[in-house]
């Protein structure tokens, strides 16, 4: 268990130790979390169009109701600008006060968040979706602080051999979340529409939304609450990680015991505190500045700044594709024809087919694509697959954007859609989960979730500069056509997927910036056993 060291200590057994049922259990219970963050993050882009009927639909018009772009880009993108705070937030208190101490904070906000996002009432439009927007802001944050906490805690708890694999599984509940808000979404329309059948709006603008339709998007937005609440309890019973226990908080004893407990083994008092010993030399001061080891010290910089500009910008670059494409597929779906007009459905009707479109591209691209990353990430190394993701992504988005008009002729809508789930599978199968692992390895454990927090953070930039750029950008370049939506002329969507492939190849390069932990422990990675002064 010790590793072949004679001397027993607590880090070097968590690196060696088998393969054990906590490990999974961890897994599901930090997973939930994560199941949660993306079913609440993407649900919101498949009732916004049913929210634009219900508040935005003008009597007489030819056309249903859309969201004006203000709306649109306030309710798609306030729940990044909360999460983005909250990673920031929470990844530093996660390392003042302990992983777990916050831990339960998060996900009781989610949940608190879930069930007032779909109670937002007003009396008019502006109302509603204000009250809306709120409580997007402040789910936004539990699930920010969700990012650094998770990927931390799992990777304190993994062995080295299987770290990777363990960080992956916990990410690719992401998947699995994105899936069931569209199949959430498809069982909760197909029962309205059974008990309240209603024609297309070409045929009666008025019965083709039945007053009932209102309670459909908020049941949507609620459902988030559920997986969360449930996983609540398990969440408060982990123990605090022993890393940070005895790195951090020095209390070698307690680590032991706290390993002990879960592990199944016994330490002894004294290889606890022998663990603990390294965590010393990281608090010397900067040779240079004379100030401490911290996140702004030149020491921080001489080992890690390029390691945190590579981390940061690569998730920056992928998350402003991935959240582009993830949030506004259907209006791309319809731009090449495979969701029909909005006029030719009734309201529930064009929430199905929305809903359908995103469940076939999460089962066919996005879930594969996680748990490829689980299977290999261990056998070829983060940095491999991140390249190559990167690389795939932006071969799969120039296939799409160059022979855009081929795809929009009738009949090859089938070849687009497969295209585009690859440029998923690839997303997943590469840096979507890669830039959430890496910074969970490489960073001393003292500032682990702070340099989390802000490489997600940048990522989170990145989904908004996605979410409020894509919206704008995507529209037709002819005025007539972006006008008849309330936008201003764009670049269109196939000059967009050019923009999208060129943030891909961006990512490819910087890749480079990010080191291979792969088969190392954290703390050979982080370099927390040398003294403040060493050399490289």
């Amino acid at each position: 268990m010790a590793g072949g060291q004679n001397k027993m200590q607590v880090l070097s057994a968590l690196d060696s130790a088998k393969t054990q049922w906590y490990h999974f259990t961890a897994i599901i219970v930090a997973g939930m979390g994560f199941f949660t963050d993306a079913y609440d993050l993407f649900c919101i882009s498949l009732v916004t169009k049913l929210l634009g009927r219900i508040y935005y639909t003008v009597d007489g018009s030819p056309n249903p109701g859309s969201l004006p772009p203000n709306v649109s880009a306030a309710v798609n993108g306030v729940a990044f600008v909360g999460t983005l705070s909250g990673q920031l937030f929470f990844g530093w208190l996660g390392d003042r006060a302990g992983r777990k101490s916050v831990y339960g904070i998060t996900l009781l906000l989610m949940i608190i968040c879930s069930v007032a996002s779909g109670l937002s009432f007003g009396h008019s439009p502006a109302g509603v979706m204000s009250t809306l927007c709120f409580f997007r802001f402040w789910l936004g944050f539990g699930i920010g602080g969700d990012y650094p906490l998770s990927a931390t805690i799992m990777s304190e708890y993994a062995n080295k051999k299987t770290r990777g694999a363990f960080i992956a599984a916990v990410f690719a509940m992401q998947g699995f979340g994105i899936l069931a808000g569209g199949t959430v979404a498809i069982g909760i329309t197909a029962i309205f529409n059974a008990r309240f059948p209603a024609p297309p709006y070409a045929a009666d603008p008025a019965a083709s939304m039945p007053p009932e339709a209102d309670y459909v998007w908020r049941i949507i937005l609620m459902f988030g609450a559920l997986p969360a609440a449930l996983t609540f309890y398990w969440r408060m019973k982990m123990p605090e990680t022993a890393r940070y226990t005895a790195l951090v908080a020095r209390n070698a004893e307690r680590a032991a015991a706290d390993m002990a407990r879960v592990l199944n083994v016994e330490f002894e008092k004294d290889d606890a505190e022998a663990a603990a010993a390294p965590a010393a030399n990281t608090t010397s001061a900067c040779p240079k500045c004379s100030r401490p080891f911290g996140l702004f010290s030149c020491e921080f910089a001489r080992r890690h700044g390029w390691h945190l500009v590579g981390t940061a910008s690569t998730w920056f670059l992928l998350d402003i594709a991935y959240y582009s494409q993830n949030l506004f597929q259907k209006d791309i779906f319809s731009a090449v024809g495979w969701i029909p007009a909005a006029r030719t459905m009734s309201a529930l009707g064009e929430l199905f087919h929305i809903a359908r479109a995103q469940t076939l591209i999460a089962l066919c691209g996005t879930v594969p694509g996680y748990w490829f990353t689980v299977a290999f990430i261990d056998v070829l190394g983060r940095f491999k697959i991140q390249l190559a993701g990167f690389l795939m992504m932006a071969a799969f988005m120039l296939g799409l954007a160059a022979p855009y008009e081929h795809w929009r002729s009738a009949g090859n809508q089938t070849g687009f859609v497969v295209m585009y789930a690859f440029t998923f599978f690839f997303a997943n199968f590469g840096p979507n989960a890669t830039t959430f692992i890496v910074p969970a390895e490489i960073y001393p454990a003292r500032l682990r979730a702070t340099c989390h927090g802000i490489s997600a953070a940048a990522g989170k930039v990145g989904a908004i500069v996605g979410s409020f750029g894509f919206m704008y950008l995507a529209q037709s370049p002819d005025p007539a056509k972006a006008a008849a939506h309330g936008y201003p002329p764009g670049i269109g969507v196939q000059n967009s997927l050019f923009a999208l492939a060129g943030c891909s190849l961006a990512g490819f390069m910087l890749t480079f910036l990010v080191p291979e932990p792969k088969g190392k422990s954290l703390e050979e990675m982080s370099r927390e056993n040398e003294p403040a002064n060493a050399e490289p």
